[in-house]
C-alpha cells in the first residue's frame, strides 16, 4: 500500500523549512511513520549540478540554462533521493513531507517563458519526464505558504547583509517577483491549498501557520 506525499512550497522566506518539521513532528506524536525530505538534496552527489547551476557556473543570469536543461538537474536528484532514500518507506504505506519538489521546478522554470503556450508546453513536459518516464510520485497534497512578495525580499536582502550566499535566483528580485506570480498561477491550475502567512502585511505566527497546515492535511484524511 503506497503512502501519502505532501508538499510544501513557496518562494524564499516562507517558512517551509520550519513548517515541514512541525508537521513532521506532530504527525509522528500522533504515531503515525513519516519521514521529511528536503530538495535539492545538497548532502547528496546527485545535486552536483544543482549546485553548479546555482553558483552561476553556467551562467550568472537564470535565464543563461533554459528550462528543459535546469530542470534535468533537479531531476536526477529527486530519482536518486526517491530511489535510495524514501521509495521502499513510501511503498510500504509511510508518509513523506518534501520541503520543495519537482513543482517548485513548475515555478522557477515556467518563469523563463512569457508565452502561455511555451509554459503549458513546458510543464506538460515536465510533469511527463518526472512523474512518467522517471516514475517518481505524484503528490497527494500541495500546500503553498503565501507571504508577501515585500516580505520575502527583505529577508533575502537581510540576509545578504548577515554575509549569507545567495544563489543566482536571489541575486536577481524581478525573477523572485516572477515566482511569486507563477505561484498564484499553479494554485489555480493544479488546485494546491494556498495558506497566507500574513495579515496586513505582518507574518503571522508559526503556531498559526502550523495549524492551518494541519488542518489541510486533515481534510485529505
Amino acid at each position: 500500500m503506497k503512502g501519502k506525499l505532501i508538499v510544501l512550497e513557496g518562494i524564499d522566506g516562507s517558512g517551509k523549512a520550519t513548517q515541514s518539521a512541525l508537521l513532521e513532528e506532530t504527525l509522528k506524536r500522533q504515531g503515525k511513520k513519516v519521514m521529511h525530505i528536503s530538495f535539492p538534496d545538497y548532502d547528496s552527489d546527485s545535486s552536483a549540478l544543482v549546485k553548479m547551476y546555482l553558483k552561476g557556473d553556467f551562467g550568472k543570469d537564470p535565464s543563461d540554462v533554459n528550462p528543459y536543461a535546469a530542470s534535468l538537474f533537479y531531476a536526477v536528484d529527486r530519482f536518486a533521493s526517491y530511489r535510495m532514500k524514501w521509495k521502499q518507506f513510501y511503498e510500504d504505506g509511510g508518509i513523506v513531507i518534501a520541503d520543495r519538489y519537482t513543482t517548485s521546478n513548475m515555478v522557477h522554470q515556467m518563469t523563463k517563458y512569457d508565452d502561455p503556450e511555451e509554459r503549458k508546453k513546458f510543464l506538460s513536459w515536465l510533469e511527463q519526464t518526472e512523474y512518467v518516464e522517471l516514475e517518481l510520485p505524484r503528490p497527494d497534497k500541495v500546500i503553498l505558504l503565501d507571504i508577501p512578495l515585500s516580505i520575502s525580499e527583505n529577508l533575502v536582502k537581510e540576509r545578504a547583509k548577515q554575509g549569507g550566499s545567495m544563489d543566482i535566483h536571489e541575486q536577481h528580485l524581478d525573477y523572485l517577483r516572477k515566482c511569486h506570480d507563477a505561484y498564484q498561477e499553479l494554485v489555480k491550475q493544479y488546485g494546491w491549498t494556498k495558506i497566507a502567512c500574513a495579515e496586513k502585511g505582518v507574518l503571522r505566527s508559526v503556531e498559526e501557520i502550523h495549524e492551518d497546515v494541519l488542518k489541510a492535511i486533515r481534510n485529505e484524511e
